[in-house]
């Protein structure tokens, strides 16, 4: 899955994804982009999710650390590690109240329903704010 600069890649076995990542790598390396491995991590689901898995490792040899939650996108979705797959909101929650009680904290009841509802949705989801 692709979006700006954010890749994600979904495969069904560990010989895949290093198989994956150095064909992505290549193209990459192709438009002059190079994956940063400190920003980059694995997360592996199902019901061995937490099994010892051996290092994915990038072209030149940098691996890539195993870790417990992703972060997709800004759009604040996290990939959590299971034996099912889970996606947390609960940081997009949190950013949705924040920015709607700072609405809320500036016009008060002073403005029309209309109007909370027009500034909530231009200032509070990620999709309007350009997040």
């Amino acid at each position: 899955m692709l979006y700006a600069d954010d890749i994600t890649l979904i495969t069904s076995s560990f010989t895949v994804l290093q198989n994956v990542l150095f064909a992505c790598e290549k193209e990459l390396i192709y438009l002059h982009i190079l994956i940063n491995s400190k920003k980059s991590g694995c997360l592996r689901t199902g019901p061995r999710c937490d099994n010892y898995c051996a290092d994915i490792v990038t072209c030149d040899g940098c691996p890539l650390s195993w870790v417990k939650e992703l972060h997709y996108l800004e759009m604040e979705i996290h990939i959590i590690r299971s034996t099912i797959s889970k996606w947390s909101l609960d940081y997009s929650k949190r950013s949705f109240y924040r920015a709607a009680n700072g609405i809320f904290g500036k016009i008060g009841r002073i403005a029309s329903e209309d109007v909370v509802i027009q500034l909530l949705k231009s200032k509070c989801t990620p999709w309007s704010t350009g997040m």
